[in-house]
């Protein structure tokens, strides 16, 4: 399993988990689509929103690999901003390929690739 180096862990001042320390010796968490409800709460937005420039300011719109990047927060994202690089695609490999969606990821966290938007 890669480490990205340098990827956030974690959301500031939060328990929202970006990495994991180490891989799972019975496989990987395979990642699934998880809907996001229009009345998630704010934290979850922010987790989401830093997750996806997290994603932006380190791999660009290149293919990634899954590596030690956590299942659950993917799963968020996976099938809208964050998409399989290859087919056929493992859900449950730590070597999967992935990619973002700059364009669906731009639409959805706008404020993920200009900061001073926030405020």
């Amino acid at each position: 399993m890669i480490k990205h180096r340098g990827f956030p862990g974690r959301l500031p001042s939060s328990d929202f988990q970006f990495t994991i320390r180490r891989g799972n010796p019975k496989g990987a968490t395979p990642i699934t689509r998880r809907e996001r409800y229009a009345d998630r709460r704010a934290p979850d937005r922010r987790a989401d929103t830093a997750f996806v420039a997290a994603l932006w300011e380190h791999f660009g719109d290149q293919p990634f690999e899954r590596g030690n990047l956590d299942a659950g927060r993917l799963s968020w994202l996976f099938g809208r901003e964050v998409l399989p690089a290859t087919d056929p695609f493992d859900p449950a490999d730590y070597e999967a390929l992935l990619v973002l969606d700059v364009e669906a990821a731009r639409r959805a966290f706008p404020t993920a690739f200009d900061p001073a938007d926030e405020a």
